[in-house]
């Protein structure tokens, strides 16, 4: 797998890349930078991190 842009509600947040056997998350908006570089085994996991952290109240707390 090559780098792959990574969408939510239709607007593009980061990018997923290839990093020792998983996805490293690069974030590219402000409200999912809390998951910049972090590492995932699939892009289904990565697509759960971000949903949950976007649906998440406490996020929308601050």
């Amino acid at each position: 797998m090559s780098k792959q842009v990574i969408e939510y509600a239709g607007e593009p947040i980061g990018i997923a890349v290839p990093d020792e056997g998983a996805l490293r998350f690069i974030a590219v908006k402000f409200h999912v930078f809390d998951l910049d570089q972090r590492r995932y085994a699939t892009l289904g996991q990565l697509h759960g991190a971000i949903h949950s952290h976007l649906s998440s109240p406490e996020r929308l707390a601050a």
